[in-house]
């Protein structure tokens, strides 16, 4: 051992309390010592900060940590001054301090006493801090979150753009440069701006062995969904991230109510508050942290056992990077995701109004991100491919597509045909387009081009546009296509590929999960035999009971009950009115209605099987809700335009059906026939009534498939929930 690594370990002894380095942490310490611009990628949780704060407590000066998350810096500045005597040791400088404190912190930091300043971007770039930093002694720069600086990266931040030319005028000093997640394109972007092309990089493995990863379905039972897997996890610590702020507020309200531990956390909260929150979840007050997607959590907990996403992140950087914050001390770490198509759609149209290239990015990180919730490949394989690492196993043992896989499929031919279509269109093409000359879909573009003209149009007529887009995929992370990173995702034949085209072997893939418009793959819902239900010999009974209440009263079976209700009762043992009003999709008017046979008949189920009920899983919910539903109701009542009730409770016209349909499920009636009937033909509903009297399932994506053109979807929900009030309730 060298003397230089000899007072490495002895400082990292000194001030940290450790006896060894993780992984390349020497070598980059080492690195930014010896005063080389240092690029860092090391995954959530592998010791990034350590990385900049040994060489902090080393170096004569000030280092100035510049950072995007005011969170993270707190509570990093918090973590520092526990390993010192002084509370000086460490800083931070952004819009939460009064000017007192601003003062107090500069202050410190002139005297010398200060060896980690840690800067907002937005702060860095005011005059005043400017001028003040020029004035100290600077050790080096450590650009934090460093992804934000790239339009590729999934939490871009324009500020971040100046921070070379703010070095550049403070005075020129080191720089690190870090990120938990960076594809090639983003390392350049993010090398090219900070002008470090020539630095020393380190690069670590994206894989964490301890996360569990798994893809669910979005559905109505969603909220109800997170409540049973949080109580199945109780006094676990975890974090759910949503994207909007509004459902953050909500959420943490309806788990606050069920008896979950909860806050909220997001950048519309005033700052003490927010701050209170974080510190509540540090210090195990609360398990659970609801919190924005965009703005992000700055909270460095090591022991968080599980991270839902309630709605799919944008890019599969920002998902790898939430996910990462669970199980950072190498225990459990279970990462759940909820998907719907409908939210990148959501997704999709908030882009629209920026310049071409960023929706150009954006689109093709959201595409990324469908792949790869849709994949029925190991999620680990997936990931670690999306950041430039190979991963050899095909079963990772570890995701919910290792524990459930599907059977592969060859698929030789197909793949010959991708390749020599990319080809044959001269590698100037995205997938979408390969796809459409592949199936034979004519569309304008491709007739501008004239390649329906070309010999390979339509080579696998017949096959599905989404299987084709499978094999495309999976070629791709088998090393025979590439994406082009500067133009957008452009596909190229690789030396393999064109290998494999003169020698084509068995190419065999497995093919995605089935998803229908709404992005719900039928495969994970619940089944009618019970699948999905905690006992499926009760379920089989209460099918076979709602079929013979149907027949009798002569109505279809899911006016009755639907399957989710079904489930939730084979799930909870209801053996009250009361409790079965709790149910979703029941609601007192509808348990009193048919309810009796149904508690009678669980009762005795529960008598002769010795079942012990979880009594206390009920989902209650929030009181404004509440609100809102008698306001609709009362409104109703008064035979208000649905347009007006809508605007009142601030809805588009297509929540407030969600509401309205959510009320009659619950077993109110309600008579919408005043709207109905001024806009909807009597003849016409007429003809969508009489689809859904027939219909096994009321399925809504069903009667749009069956009725439109002829009706809007807007007409075809109308009735339908005329329909089900009148006969259900």
């Amino acid at each position: 051992m060298t003397t230089d690594t000899m007072n490495l370990h002895a400082a990292l002894k000194m001030h940290f309390g450790f006896d060894q380095f993780k992984g390349n942490q020497e070598a980059i310490i080492s690195s930014l010592l010896e005063g080389r611009d240092t690029f860092v990628i090391m995954p959530t949780g592998g010791g990034k900060s350590l990385c900049y704060q040994l060489p902090a407590l080393m170096s004569p000066g000030t280092a100035i940590i510049i950072s995007p998350l005011i969170a993270l810096m707190k509570n990093q500045v918090d973590a520092m001054r526990h390993f010192s005597e002084k509370d000086s040791i460490a800083h931070f400088l952004n819009s939460s301090l009064t000017k007192s404190a601003i003062d107090a912190v500069k202050s410190d930091v002139a005297s010398g006493n200060t060896k980690l300043l840690y800067v907002a971007p937005e702060s860095l770039t005011k005059e005043e801090n400017i001028e003040f930093l020029k004035s100290v002694t600077i050790s080096f720069y450590a650009v934090d979150e460093a992804h934000c600086i790239s339009e590729w990266g999934h939490d871009f931040r324009p500020e971040y753009r100046r921070i070379r030319p703010i070095i550049n005028e403070i005075g020129q000093r080191p720089v690190i440069a870090l990120t938990a997640t960076a594809t090639t394109k983003v390392q350049h972007d993010i090398q090219k701006n900070l002008a470090m092309t020539d630095a020393a990089v380190y690069k670590s493995s994206f894989n964490r062995h301890n996360l569990y990863y798994e893809i669910r379905p979005k559905t109505n039972n969603t909220d109800r969904d997170i409540i049973r897997f949080i109580k199945q996890h109780s006094g676990k610590s975890g974090i759910i991230y949503c994207l909007s702020r509004k459902k953050v507020e909500e959420l943490a309200e309806l788990l606050r109510v069920n008896n979950i531990r909860a806050l909220p956390y997001h950048a519309g909260m005033d700052p003490a508050t927010r701050s209170a929150n974080q510190d509540a979840f540090l210090l195990e007050q609360v398990d659970v942290i609801v919190a924005t997607i965009a703005f992000g959590m700055g909270i460095d907990k090591p022991d968080v056992r599980f991270v839902i996403h309630y709605d799919m992140p944008k890019s599969l950087e920002g998902y790898y990077q939430e996910t990462g914050r669970a199980g950072r001390d190498g225990g459990e770490g279970i990462c759940l995701t909820f998907y719907s198509r409908k939210d990148l759609q959501k997704m999709e149209k908030f882009i629209q109004g920026k310049p071409i290239n960023e929706q150009e990015i954006g689109r093709q990180l959201l595409a990324e991100t469908a792949a790869y919730a849709e994949s029925s490949l190991c999620r680990r394989k997936t990931l670690l491919h999306y950041f430039g690492e190979s991963y050899a196993q095909d079963n990772c043992g570890n995701c919910d597509n290792c524990f459930n896989p599907k059977k592969s499929v060859e698929a030789k031919d197909d793949l010959l045909a991708a390749l020599e279509t990319i080809v044959a269109l001269k590698e100037k093409f995205k997938t979408d387009y390969v796809v459409d000359v592949m199936v034979g879909r004519a569309t304008p573009d491709v007739r501008l081009y004239q390649h329906n003209d070309l010999e390979v149009f339509g080579c696998t007529e017949g096959l599905s546009p989404k299987y084709i887009n499978t094999v495309i995929q999976q070629a791709i992370i088998a090393g025979f296509i590439e994406r082009g990173i500067e133009n957008y995702g452009i596909l190229r034949v690789t030396a393999a590929g064109k290998k494999y085209l003169k020698n084509p072997v068995s190419f065999k893939i497995v093919e995605d999960a089935d998803f229908n418009e709404d992005g719900i793959d039928e495969e994970m819902l619940p089944k009618g035999n019970g699948g999905g239900a905690a006992d499926p010999e009760l379920y089989s009974i209460l099918t076979s009971l709602r079929r013979k209440v149907a027949t009798r009263l002569k109505l279809p079976s899911y006016i009755i009950f639907q399957d989710p209700s079904l489930d939730a009762m084979a799930t909870t043992y209801p053996i009250t009115l009361e409790e079965l009003a709790n149910i979703p999709g029941v609601g007192m008017g509808k348990a009193k209605r048919y309810g009796q046979e149904f508690i009678d008949v669980i009762k005795t189920y529960v008598e002769e099987n010795e079942i012990e009920r979880p009594e206390d899983f009920r989902v209650r919910t929030v009181a404004n809700k509440s609100k809102r539903k008698i306001a609709i109701v009362q409104a109703i009542d008064r035979k208000i335009d649905l347009n007006e009730i809508a605007i009142a409770n601030n809805l588009d016209f297509d929540q407030l059906l969600d509401e309205i349909e959510n009320i009659v499920h619950d077993g109110t009636r309600i008579d919408i026939s005043y709207f109905i009937n001024e806009f909807i033909d009597p003849d016409d509903q007429v003809d969508i009534v009489d689809h859904f009297r027939n219909s096994d399932t009321g399925d809504l994506n069903e009667a749009y498939r069956e009725l439109t053109p002829d009706f809007t979807e807007e007409e075809i929900r109308l009735v339908r929930i005329k329909f089900l009030s009148d006969l259900g309730n």
